[in-house]
C-alpha cells in the first residue's frame, strides 16, 4: 500500500496548475446519459472518482472515447467524449457504486431517459451518513415509484417523470444535481426550492442549457426547468477545482512561501479568502489564476464555521485546521455539515497539535513547532490535512493508507514537489 514521506520546513515558491473540479466532473459524466448524442466535457481531472465513474457508465451503455491529453504534459485535464446512444443496462452495481457516493448521480438521468433505475446505495468517505433520502423524495414529487430492496434502490417512472415543486428541507448539493437532471426531460415545469447554490451545480446547469435544457436560476437558490422532449450533444469544459485551488493555497500559507495557482478562479473561493487574509495569509487576483503568500508575519489565530456554498467550505475544514496548528493564538472551528468530520485531529496531535474537540466544534491552540511523525489518512481532506502539517513540522511525517487522497487529488506529490518541497510516493 502506498504512503507520502514529508520532509517539513522548506517554503513553497513557483506555480502550481489547478484541475478541474472532480465534484462537478462526476455529475456532468451522468449527463451524458440524459442525450442519445454525444457530450464531449474537458477539463477532467485525472483521479480515481473519474476512473470509477466511466467504468459504471460503460455499464450502463455508454461509449467513452478520451481524447488524449491537452497540452502542457496533459496538466490541462482530459477530453472524453461520452455517447448513450441507447441505455444498454440501467443497474448500477454495488461493486461500483461502493466506491464511491456520486455514483447515485446516474439515478435521475437513467430514470428520466430510461423510465427505470436499480442503484446500489453508495459507499465513499466515513465522514457520517450522508443519506440519500433527499434524492428518493425528490424523484418521488416527480412521479417516481421508489423501493429499497436487496440494498438497492429501485426506482421506475411508469407514467415518465412530471414536473413537480420540490422543496428541500435541507441543501444537498447531490439531490439538487438528481433533480436537475431528471427535471430536464421530465413533463412540464420543475422548481427547486432551497437548491444547492455550488459553482459545481452552476457548472452542471450550464452543461445541461447547452445540451438544450430549459433553466433559470442558474447559481440561486430558487431555480425553474422547464421538461424538453430530448436532449442535444454539447462541448464543455469542466470548472475549475476551488477545493484544490484552496488546498494549495494553504500550503502556500503554512510552509511560508509564495505560490501562483494557474487555471483557476478567485470568485470560487472567496468565503475562504476572507477567513485566511483574517489569518494573515496575502491572496491577490492574478491574470489566469491566485497568487498565495505569507512572507511577512506569523499566521494569526481565526475562526472558520462550514456552511453550503457561498459559506466556508466544509470539504477545506480540515486543510484550515492544519494551518490554524501552527498559527499565533486559538481559533474555533466548527462543522455543521457532516457529523464525523474530526478524524484528522487525533493525527494531527500525533504531530504535536494541541486541539480540542467539543461536540461539532474544535479549539485549536497553535504551537511554535509540528513534529513528525508516522500517521494515517482517514478519508480523501482528512490525508491532505497532513501533507500539509508535514511540510511545516520538523523532521519527516508519513502518511499512511494514502488511496484516499488519489480519489481527489491529481498527481498531488509531483505538483508540491515541483515548489520545492520535499515529498515523496513510496510503494511496498
Amino acid at each position: 500500500m502506498d504512503r507520502i514521506v514529508v520532509r517539513g520546513g522548506k517554503p513553497l515558491t513557483g506555480s502550481i496548475p489547478i484541475g478541474g473540479a472532480k465534484n462537478a466532473s462526476l455529475p456532468l459524466m451522468a449527463a451524458s446519459l440524459l442525450t442519445e448524442e454525444t457530450l464531449t466535457l474537458s477539463n477532467l481531472p485525472h483521479l480515481v472518482d473519474i476512473t470509477t465513474m466511466a467504468h459504471l457508465l460503460a455499464e450502463l451503455g455508454v461509449d467513452i472515447a478520451m481524447n488524449g491529453h491537452a497540452p502542457n504534459g496533459g496538466h490541462a485535464g482530459r477530453t472524453f467524449e461520452l455517447t448513450a446512444a441507447a441505455i444498454a443496462n440501467t443497474t448500477a452495481p454495488y461493486d461500483l457504486v461502493r466506491k464511491m457516493r456520486a455514483s447515485v448521480l446516474v439515478l435521475g438521468p437513467l430514470l428520466a431517459r430510461a423510465g427505470a433505475a436499480r442503484v446500489s446505495l453508495p459507499g465513499g468517505c466515513a465522514i457520517g451518513t450522508r443519506p440519500v433520502d433527499l434524492h428518493l423524495s425528490a424523484l418521488a414529487k416527480m412521479g417516481a415509484v421508489i423501493d429499497i430492496r436487496e440494498g438497492y434502490v429501485e426506482a421506475t417512472a411508469p407514467k415518465g417523470l412530471k414536473g413537480a415543486n420540490i422543496v428541500f428541507p435541507m441543501v444537498s448539493v447531490g439531490a439538487t444535481e438528481n433533480a436537475l437532471m431528471a427535471a430536464a426531460l421530465a413533463d412540464g415545469e420543475t422548481t427547486l426550492t432551497n437548491a444547492a447554490r455550488e459553482p459545481e451545480v452552476a457548472d452542471l446547469a450550464r452543461c445541461l442549457v447547452a445540451m438544450g435544457a430549459d433553466i433559470e436560476g442558474i447559481g440561486r437558490g430558487t431555480v425553474t426547468i422547464r421538461g424538453q422532449k430530448a436532449l442535444h450533444g454539447a462541448h464543455h469544459a469542466v470548472v475549475p477545482d476551488r477545493i484544490e485551488t484552496g488546498t494549495y493555497a494553504i500550503a502556500a500559507a503554512i510552509s511560508g512561501g509564495d505560490v501562483t495557482l494557474k487555471g483557476t478562479r478567485f470568485d470560487l473561493i472567496e468565503a475562504l479568502v476572507e477567513v485566511l487574509r483574517k489569518a494573515g495569509v496575502e491572496i491577490s487576483e492574478i491574470p489566469d489564476g491566485i497568487r498565495v503568500s505569507r512572507a511577512n508575519g506569523a499566521l494569526r489565530g481565526a475562526d472558520a464555521m462550514t456552511e453550503p456554498y457561498p459559506g466556508f467550505p466544509t470539504d477545506m475544514q480540515a486543510q484550515f485546521m492544519a494551518l490554524m496548528t501552527v498559527a499565533e493564538g486559538a481559533s474555533m472551528i466548527t462543522e455543521t455539515i457532516f457529523e464525523n468530520r474530526f478524524m484528522h485531529v487525533p493525527e494531527l496531535c500525533r504531530m504535536g497539535a494541541n486541539v480540542n474537540v467539543h461536540g461539532s466544534s474544535a479549539i485549536v491552540r497553535g504551537v511554535p513547532k509540528l513534529s513528525g511523525a508516522p500517521v494515517m489518512a482517514t478519508d480523501l481532506r482528512a490525508s491532505v490535512s497532513l501533507i500539509l502539517a508535514g511540510l511545516a513540522a520538523s523532521g519527516e511525517t508519513v502518511i499512511n493508507r494514502v488511496y484516499h487522497l488519489d480519489r481527489g487529488y491529481e498527481r498531488i506529490e509531483e505538483k508540491l514537489a515541483a515548489c520545492g518541497a520535499d515529498i515523496e510516493r513510496l510503494s511496498d
